[in-house]
């Protein structure tokens, strides 16, 4: 029957040759567990240490210290070695062909909603107006109350709004209310003014509508400002954006917050195609509304209407977007489609 020691050695032996055996890292790998690892055969030689009679103890720890370091020592070999056989292969590869054309990276861009609204803001912003961003998140008296809209005008009812659980506070139904908050900011000097910003409504979601979507208000508040001022700006605004040649159109219209109030609207290009789809047939667009800034309003914003007076607009910028590139469906600005995203 073979010793301690002589089960040592064979121990010894084994690993030895099973690792001369191995010529990957794989295989390296499962080599160490299976000799030197928590669990392996040369731990489990140790654990007989305490099985020993007192005599064959030292020379059995030894023996095994002896083994363990041959076999670690080995294994650090057999690793350099495979290790430097792989980089030996690697180098004599084929090399690269730097002839052959880079892999590019694909720029992001904005968003087309984005490119309208800052080229919208630029044109108001080259004919004397500032950007005013004012809050999403409204009360009731600044979207409704202070915009000549009491709690039994029937007004309310156009939007379906989006009420919070907080009583009187809301997600604001238009860009108006930022009326209210830009004249009380000016503490009773002129303004000119536009309010870009996000609106929410309760609306089925359709080609025409969504429940959230840009608007921009424009807000001028001064001595002696008159309706000839708002037409001139409109029609100024509307060559701008759509062409030099485009006619304007005003139409009597109602607002709550004007006095009078107008809607407008531009003829469009006979050589267009879509010229018949998209003014069904009149020839005509609407783009916005406008008026003359209510008295009411201009004394919510601590203005004397007697002494000053105002007019305002408003409009979708992606629907202008839509006008401009005969986009039939507003919900594709939301659908992340890239197919739709990369043509702008």
């Amino acid at each position: 029957m073979a010793t301690a020691l002589e089960e040592l050695r064979e121990l010894e032996a084994r690993a030895l040759a099973e690792l001369a055996a191995c010529t990957d890292e794989g295989a390296l790998r499962a080599w160490h567990g299976r000799y030197l690892g928590d669990k392996g055969q040369l731990k489990a030689a140790l654990a007989k240490l305490g099985t020993l009679a007192k005599e064959e103890k030292p020379a059995y720890g030894a023996e095994a210290n002896r083994v363990k370091g041959s076999l670690s020592a080995a294994y650090e070999s057999a690793w350099e070695a495979v290790r430097e056989r792989a980089l030996t292969a690697e180098l004599e590869q084929p090399g690269i062909d730097v002839t052959l054309p880079g892999r590019t990276w694909r720029r992001g861009r904005l968003h087309p909603a984005t490119t309208i609204l800052r080229r919208i803001c630029r044109i108001f912003a080259e004919m004397g107006f500032q950007v005013y961003r004012s809050r999403e998140v409204e009360t009731e008296a600044y979207n409704f109350d202070y915009l000549n809209m009491p709690a039994h005008h029937p007004a309310r009812d156009m939007w379906d709004t989006f009420f919070t659980t907080t009583p009187g506070v809301l997600l604001r139904t238009h860009t108006s209310p930022g009326q209210i908050h830009v004249m009380r900011a000016a503490g009773g000097r002129p303004i000119r003014a536009i309010l870009p910003g996000m609106c929410y409504r309760n609306e089925a979601i359709s080609p025409r509508s969504e429940i959230q979507f840009y608007q921009i208000e424009g807000l001028v508040v001064g001595e002696g400002v008159t309706f000839a001022d708002l037409k001139g700006t409109i029609t100024s605004f509307a060559r701008r954006l759509f062409g030099p040649q485009r006619q304007v159109r005003i139409r009597g219209s109602y607002f709550p917050f004007t006095e009078p109030s107008i809607e407008v609207d531009i003829d469009w290009p006979a050589d267009d195609p879509n010229r018949e789809r998209l003014t069904k047939g009149t020839g005509w667009l609407e783009i916005m509304g406008a008026g003359m800034v209510h008295p009411k309003v201009l004394e919510a914003g601590g203005y004397d209407p007697r002494r000053v007076t105002g007019f305002a607009f408003g409009m979708g910028p992606q629907r202008m977007l839509m006008l401009l590139h005969a986009i039939d469906d507003i919900r594709l600005f939301w659908q992340n489609d890239l197919r739709f995203l990369q043509q702008f």
